[in-house]
């Protein structure tokens, strides 16, 4: 009966929403991950409107998504430069910028948040942007270590919440984690599995638990590496090299960390000891907490970079 109602909520919410097909597309923060979501819309047909609080760094964006259409068209287009100059043109005239995120999400279907991952900041956001969106528009955060939940408690549209992780660089990663709370429709979740596949991207379904899939076996594996470090059963550099050869990861945890950054991973780690202190996953590890065990020089392979 329980799993029964727990659908019911999912499946026949009060939601404005109602098979929604997402055509106008709304993106606050125009960092590498908000310019990478919406060269991937905007070359999939959708009207995007990129939202900054400057018109500088909204240059900027654009000048990072033309930069990468022309590395696109270098590939696709190499026999037909005068067609990959036109796919250029038409994929930027679906972009728009915007410093007034008021007038930016009038007409939205999704506003998707692609800023910095502070809690307080994202709500803030949300709670205005409840405000000034309409009934139907759907939410979603790019957060990769946040609960949904807790940042769609800011707003009062539960229902028509959802979260949208994508990798980066987000025109090369094909995998997007679709997050879904208790109290998103399934309405609201099937929007957002369909705008994922329509963007040609590899959608999974996620729970609203720490990390979601990707970064819950991802990071602690980080910090196992380095406690097998700390307990002195292995050098950093074998640590890599066993990895690499042995499980053929293109990349070792150690050059992993240094790529990501040592602050980044203890930030999310820390943030789920706090939700989890009993998880023997987020325990901490003595040389993170002191950032005092030497980098190893990071070798990317075949320019792939991932990022949290």
């Amino acid at each position: 009966m329980a799993f029964f109602a727990h659908q019911i909520r999912r499946g026949f919410s009060s939601s404005a929403v109602r098979n929604v097909v997402i055509k106008q597309v709304t993106i606050i923060g125009g960092g590498q991950m908000g310019a990478g979501i919406a060269q991937v819309a905007a070359s999939t047909g959708h009207s995007v409107t990129l939202v900054d609080t400057s018109d500088d760094i909204l240059k900027k964006s654009i000048k990072t998504i033309e930069g990468s259409l022309k590395r696109v068209v270098k590939k696709k287009f190499a026999d037909k430069p005068e067609a990959g100059e036109e796919f250029i043109q038409k994929v930027l005239k679906n972009v728009s910028t915007s410093t007034d995120v008021g007038s930016a999400v009038q007409g939205s279907d999704l506003v998707l948040e692609a800023i910095v991952e502070n809690l307080k900041i994202k709500q803030d956001l949300f709670s205005r942007l409840d405000k000034l969106a309409p009934a139907h528009t759907i939410f979603a955060s790019n957060t990769s270590s946040l609960p949904i939940s807790d940042i769609s408690s800011a707003t009062n549209r539960l229902d028509r919440f959802g979260g949208l992780h994508f990798f980066n660089p987000v025109p090369m990663m094909k995998l997007v984690e679709v997050i879904g709370t208790s109290t998103t429709s399934q309405e609201t979740f099937d929007s957002l599995l369909n705008f994922s596949k329509v963007l040609g991207k590899t959608p999974v379904s996620c729970k609203d638990t720490p990390g979601f899939i990707v970064n819950r076996l991802f990071v602690p594996y980080l910090y196992e590496a380095i406690r097998l470090y700390e307990r002195g059963h292995g050098s950093k550099e074998d640590i890599d090299i066993a990895m690499k050869l042995g499980v053929g990861y293109p990349m070792g945890p150690f050059e992993l960390s240094d790529y990501i950054g040592l602050d980044t991973i203890k930030f999310i780690m820390d943030g789920w000891r706090e939700m989890d202190p009993d998880n023997t996953l987020f325990a901490p590890s003595e040389l993170m907490d002191k950032r005092r065990f030497l980098q190893v020089q990071v070798i990317y392979c075949g320019n792939v970079k991932l990022s949290l």
